[in-house]
């Protein structure tokens, strides 16, 4: 299957010609590697702070620092000489409640703390579109209400509020809210997916699969995350939803991963109300490899407008959802070998499939 690329390309858009500092929070990450390589191909200096080793051939051109962004020792060594602050890091919602709070709250105020006393010129920040909770309309706008479920939805409202603090300290502080995002390097539930599809499976949905899910390739959220670090202060100081620009239903986009496959199979639509109350179930037995935000959305549509990043920062996302998905797949089967038998609660690592093992032999 051949699979074509949208040519509108990023604007050549930067109003910094001089190489530039960036430290990345969370840069040995799914999208620190990628946003790595997207500023070292603009010849930029990137340094990177993680607590996880950072294992990727881009090592020797990255000033690696291992550190918790909850410990300001390591924000002050972290932000000396930097020019940017991009704040990646965070606790995912498979993480514990505390780690969540912790990593995602507490993480900020001293990331945003070092980085006002040492004066670095901004710091964007990394949010998620959890911040709307489950909504009751769409698409969903900037503006509209933040209700986030669980602790990660409110530790990424709380972390927003927190930007807004430091703002009024006179910091520029753009906030990109971007969907779920796929590309090289991306696992975690997506890897599920792509699991079922390397097999030879079918793969089942919630409901019918006709809702609208949005989706954003990490090319075009590096894009946007750019865009916010190197424009005036005065437009991008403010807050973006990120995505792709074209997509289609939940049914047809993942059908499209398999039809690449190439086995003949396709998406199987299941009851979608038993199929929530056993995975809620799973998840209190610790079973499931899914949390509560997506298996309750998953059902629903679920999509933001991006015309204020199209307007304000001149954001021109490339790749469909089904363009996405395809290319973070093909990326998966010339990889798979080197992650066989890793799990865990990152998007570095496929997640655990818990339960579903069980229920792929009947696919």
């Amino acid at each position: 299957m051949t699979v074509e690329t949208n040519v509108s390309a990023q604007p050549a858009v930067e109003t910094k010609t001089v190489t530039q500092t960036y430290l990345i929070t969370g840069g040995a990450g799914f999208l620190g590697i990628n946003l790595t390589r997207y500023l070292l191909a603009r010849g930029h200096k990137v340094v990177s702070l993680d607590l996880a080793d950072f294992t990727y051939p881009e090592r020797n051109q990255v000033t690696v620092l291992k550190g918790d962004i909850r410990n300001a020792a390591d924000l002050g060594r972290a932000v000396q000489g930097v020019d940017i602050v991009i704040h990646t890091a965070a606790a995912l919602p498979l993480y514990s409640a505390a780690d969540i709070y912790s990593t995602d709250i507490d993480g900020i105020r001293t990331v945003l703390q070092a980085a006002y006393e040492q004066k670095v010129e901004r710091v964007v920040h990394i949010s998620s579109t959890a911040v709307y909770g489950i909504p009751d309309h769409h698409p969903l706008y900037e503006t509209d209400k933040l209700i986030g479920v669980g602790p990660y939805g409110e530790a990424k409202v709380k972390a927003e509020e927190i930007c807004q603090e430091y703002r009024d300290k006179g910091m520029c502080i753009p906030i990109i809210r971007p969907k779920s995002f796929v590309g090289p390097e991306r696992l975690g539930v997506f890897a599920l997916f792509y699991d079922w599809a390397k097999d030879g499976k079918k793969f089942p949905v919630l409901g019918r699969g006709n809702n609208r899910y949005q989706l954003l390739d990490v090319e075009d959220l590096c894009a946007a995350i750019y865009l916010a670090a190197t424009g005036d202060c005065s437009k991008v100081n403010d807050v973006f939803n990120i995505g792709a620009k074209e997509f289609t239903t939940l049914k047809e986009d993942y059908q499209a991963v398999l039809d690449y496959a190439g086995f003949g199979k396709q998406i199987v639509p299941i009851p979608a109300a038993p199929a929530i109350w056993t995975l809620r179930f799973l998840e209190k037995l610790h079973l499931s490899p899914l949390y509560k935000w997506v298996y309750e959305t998953v059902t629903e549509d679920s999509f933001v407008s991006i015309e204020k990043a199209e307007r304000v920062l001149g954001y021109r996302p490339q790749y469909s959802n089904k363009q996405a998905l395809i290319r973070n797949y093909q990326w998966y089967l010339d990889h798979v070998h080197e992650f066989a038998g890793q799990s865990g609660v990152s998007h570095r690592v496929p997640w655990k499939q818990g339960a579903l093992s069980v229920a792929k032999l009947f696919f």
